[in-house]
């Protein structure tokens, strides 16, 4: 539980930055009663990543923070010199989506000692030291796999062959959304898992995955993708290989974006798990709370849904991302 915890802390931190770009004075230092957030995003892999990115950087403008952001493409090596970063500059609070679950004790140890807080947001780190971060703000992503094992369970007939895409290898959601999948799918001996492989959470690479699952495994009957992007690439594969997304084979995401949602209304995804990226005006709210020495939760979990492909057509007008 205590690397769950994890993610939520980055996202709290994020609230505290505003704008991105150089940073003024901190609010610490007495020059300005502005709060500086410095928020280390995991990068721009994803439609729902973008969405997150968005809903931070508007929601520390609307709430007076400055916002100093950086992009860490993916790379672990990126989000902790942007942490240093953070530090040597001496903001008010610190909030990062990790990469990876493990490796950050060293990095927010660092913080620790700067007596700057740190939420984690969106994804958690693997420690065995809780006080390394005020709190984590983001999904239950083990929740999240049981709920599409569970639809998978009760909508289908056995014999059934699973093909999976992972997210990016190491990553809190990727780890946790296998996790509960293979825990509600026990209760069918029948459904099997004939291949498991990442596609790093990108469009490109669930369909690079899904042409060369599809070449070893031509009779798998269900994809289970870890976020939309990855089930829209594997849609364009299966396409390519002559078959009929939704029907000759089945499609269950996670994330419940505006491209994933459309193709569920067209009947191209048969389900969709939702994952909220717009964490921002909670990250902000946290994020003052924690500077002021406020006691917060030690883990914020979001409140989502699921949709089926009628619930996508009446959710999709007033969709915000």
């Amino acid at each position: 539980m205590l690397k769950k915890i994890a993610t939520g802390v980055s996202v709290l931190l994020l609230a505290t930055l505003t704008a991105c770009g150089s940073g003024g004075s901190s609010a610490k230092d007495g020059d300005s009663g502005e709060l500086t957030m410095g928020f280390a995003q995991v990068g721009a892999e994803s439609g729902w990543r973008t969405a997150n990115t968005k809903s931070i950087q508007q929601s520390a403008k609307t709430a007076g923070i400055e916002l100093k952001f950086s992009d860490a493409q993916q790379k672990q090596e990126n989000q902790i010199k942007a942490i240093r970063s953070y530090i040597q500059q001496k903001v008010d609070v610190i909030a990062f989506s990790p990469v990876v679950e493990t490796g950050w004790d060293a990095v927010l140890l660092e913080a620790k000692r700067a007596r700057i807080p740190v939420i984690l947001t969106d994804r958690a780190v693997d420690s065995d030291d809780d006080t390394l971060y005020e709190t984590f703000l983001g999904s239950d992503f083990v929740e999240e796999g049981e709920k599409a094992g569970e639809w998978l369970v009760q909508n289908t007939e056995g014999p059934v062959n699973v093909v999976e895409l992972q997210g990016t290898t190491g990553a809190a959601p990727a780890i946790d959304r296998k996790k509960g999948f293979e825990e509600k799918i026990a209760a069918r001996p029948d459904i099997k898992i004939k291949a498991s492989q990442s596609g790093d959470f990108t469009r490109s690479g669930g369909k690079q995955v899904m042409e060369a699952l599809l070449r070893s495994h031509p009779d798998v009957d269900v994809v289970y993708a870890h976020n939309d992007d990855m089930g829209l690439g594997a849609i364009e594969a299966i396409k390519a290989a002559g078959k009929k997304p939704g029907k000759d084979i089945k499609i269950i995401t996670v994330d419940a974006v505006k491209d994933g949602m459309q193709a569920l209304a067209d009947g191209e995804i048969n389900y969709i798990v939702e994952c909220n990226p717009l964490l921002g005006d909670q990250l902000m709210e946290l994020a003052k709370k924690v500077v002021d020495g406020e006691k917060v939760p030690k883990r914020v979990v979001t409140e989502e849904t699921t949709f089926t492909p009628e619930q996508a057509k009446k959710a999709l007008p007033d969709r915000q991302y």
